[in-house]
């Protein structure tokens, strides 16, 4: 099942990307589908039609791995009262 990343990459804003698998430790690169803005508009350096994009880890910041649905029932929230 894809998990929905916010991927930072260096000297860009940060977009939203699917991933299929988390990265492991020895992975050369981070390879994401359905790359978009984080307001859902497409990225306007791919041209149209792009499936996949793979990206190097030296141009990653760093990833935020977003919940699914299901877990975000398990994920306690902070809030005032």
């Amino acid at each position: 099942m894809a998990k929905t990343v916010i991927l930072h990459l260096t000297g860009e804003d940060p977009v939203l990307a699917e991933i299929d698998q988390e990265p492991q430790p020895g992975d050369a690169f981070v390879r994401v589908t359905n790359m978009r803005k984080r307001d859902g508009k497409p990225v306007s350096y791919l041209a149209a039609g792009v499936q996949a994009v793979i990206f190097p880890w030296h141009r990653i910041t760093f990833l935020e791995v977003m919940p699914s649905e299901e877990e975000r029932s398990s994920v306690v929230d902070f809030f005032r009262t």
